[in-house]
């Protein structure tokens, strides 16, 4: 893999457990929905992101299992659980207008639209309730990513979020 963007990885999941006895794995997935993990080729396990080929891969019940090629019993598979599942940005479908990976978004400076600058992007997470992206930079902030509300603008060129928010918060 180069250092370009395209092939930064992209966490998607892990591999939560075992299933049945020939090599199969409970996966967690964070897609959206959860068994379109299962559609992206190849995966990229662990902290040295070693390539793994999903042979097959269902639904099981409310979760997905699934076997990876070279995998084929218990004790092999054992050694994949807690390993996380990531795909190269690339691989990723293109976003929608007014939607945008997390990982696109880490690293851009944020200001208010008056300019006062509030630090980069150093990651999001979900509250339930809407998106927070943690801001860096002098202090850490906390600011909701609700569009039109809080997030007026998100320019790539520019490498910038524009939000309505209070720099004293």
């Amino acid at each position: 893999m180069g250092p370009n963007a395209g092939s930064r990885l992209v966490q998607l999941g892990h591999i939560a457990g075992l299933f049945g006895v020939r090599g199969w794995v409970r996966v967690f997935s964070e897609t959206q929905p959860r068994e379109n993990i299962l559609g992206y080729r190849p995966w990229y396990l662990g902290p040295n992101a070693e390539r793994g080929a999903v042979a097959e891969g269902q639904r099981q019940g409310k979760g997905l299992v699934a076997r990876l090629e070279g995998y084929t019993d218990r004790d092999q598979a054992a050694k994949l659980v807690g390993l996380a599942i990531s795909v190269r940005r690339d691989q990723l479908p293109p976003a929608e207008a007014d939607e945008f990976y997390w990982v696109d978004l880490e690293g851009l400076s944020v200001c208010t639209a008056e300019g006062t600058p509030l630090g980069v992007v150093a990651y999001l997470f979900s509250t339930g309730a809407n998106d927070v992206m943690v801001t860096q930079g002098g202090r850490e902030r906390l600011v909701p990513f609700l569009w039109g509300e809080v997030v007026k603008d998100v320019d790539f060129e520019r490498g910038l979020v524009t939000v309505d928010w209070d720099p004293d918060f």
